[in-house]
């Protein structure tokens, strides 16, 4: 006999895992914009300016959506409180997760400065094989053999796309590094954000690591930059578009959406970041896309569809 309350809950677990794939779909694709933002910032500041704008902004924007989230939800605080107890376990993964996001944005802007962009993007987007294998060694994950399929088709479209551009020289060897380090920063972020998910709410985790890293950065903004902040209308709303539509948006949706997809199938969806850019490109500013790059984005879309259909993408619904 069929128990009455499998169907409603069938159709919410549906429901909310729709959301997550919808939520992390807008995700990358808000973070696709960050290269065009950058490009207009860049006129004015520099990098490591343009990264601590981006973050006192989204300070100011998670701590006001977090008091709003936190005055409408008091009358039902006897869960939420519960949940997001500050234990010293918990503010140390806050900690490390602002800590390592940070040190990660840092190796991407320095990377830039010491390789060519198809060199650092794709070493960057290595953390589509960093995730997963990391979760496998600190935190015992596994995965089935339709999502390691998924993952290799994947990971071979990722280098398709920048194999085209890619330079091998010594005198990228250090920029190609720090971009690997930053694709290692952004895998362990994914990891200790998805341990913090069923604690604490996504306002909750990015006003912390929004705000840790602004005080992170700060020191290294007020002894290396000439210039602080943009002098022009253009320029503050290319700075403000980052803090909203990357930060806000497309970070604060990747961080939504690990509630209820696994980290390792997050990482293989972000790599779309560079399709996404590279299409805004080609509206905006007219650049082509070869052939050899269409197969190649046609080849991580087949990867993640592959990676997509296995049991390994969707982490189980917590009980009430």
């Amino acid at each position: 006999m069929s128990n009455p309350l499998e169907k409603p809950q069938q159709k919410s677990e549906i429901t909310t895992t729709t959301l997550a794939f919808f939520a992390l779909i807008l995700a990358v694709v808000s973070l696709s914009m960050a290269g065009l933002f950058i490009r207009l910032s860049q006129r004015e500041i520099g990098s490591i300016a343009i990264a601590f704008n981006r973050l006192w902004i989204a300070t100011l924007a998670f701590g006001l959506l977090n008091g709003i989230n936190s005055i409408s939800t008091y009358p039902e605080n006897s869960k939420s409180q519960k949940q997001k107890t500050y234990t010293l376990g918990r503010i140390g993964l806050l900690l490390s997760a602002a800590t390592v996001a940070s040190v990660s944005l840092l190796m991407w802007n320095w990377s830039l400065a010491q390789t060519n962009v198809a060199n650092a993007t794709l070493m960057r987007n290595f953390n589509a094989m960093f995730t997963p294998l990391l979760g496998w060694i600190l935190f015992g994950q596994r995965y089935d053999r339709k999502f390691l399929i998924g993952m290799v088709v994947a990971i071979a479209g990722i280098i398709t796309i920048g194999l085209e551009d890619v330079k091998i020289s010594l005198s990228h060897l250090q920029g190609d590094i720090e971009a690997l380090m930053s694709a290692l920063g952004i895998s362990v972020f994914l990891l200790i954000v998805e341990q913090l998910r069923s604690r604490f709410s996504t306002t909750t985790i990015m006003l912390w690591r929004c705000g840790i890293g602004t005080l992170l950065i700060l020191p290294i903004f007020l002894l290396t930059q000439d210039g602080y902040f943009p002098y022009s209308v253009i320029g503050w709303l290319a700075v403000i578009a980052q803090a909203i539509v990357c930060q806000c948006l497309g970070q604060g949706l990747l961080v939504y959406s690990l509630k209820r997809l696994s980290s390792g199938f997050i990482s293989l969806v972000v790599p779309l970041e560079v399709v996404f850019a590279t299409m805004a490109a080609w509206f905006v500013f007219s650049e082509k896309i070869s052939v050899f790059n269409w197969f190649g984005f046609a080849v991580v879309l087949l990867g993640i569809y592959l990676a997509k259909s296995s049991l390994s993408t969707l982490k189980p619904m917590e009980k009430n």
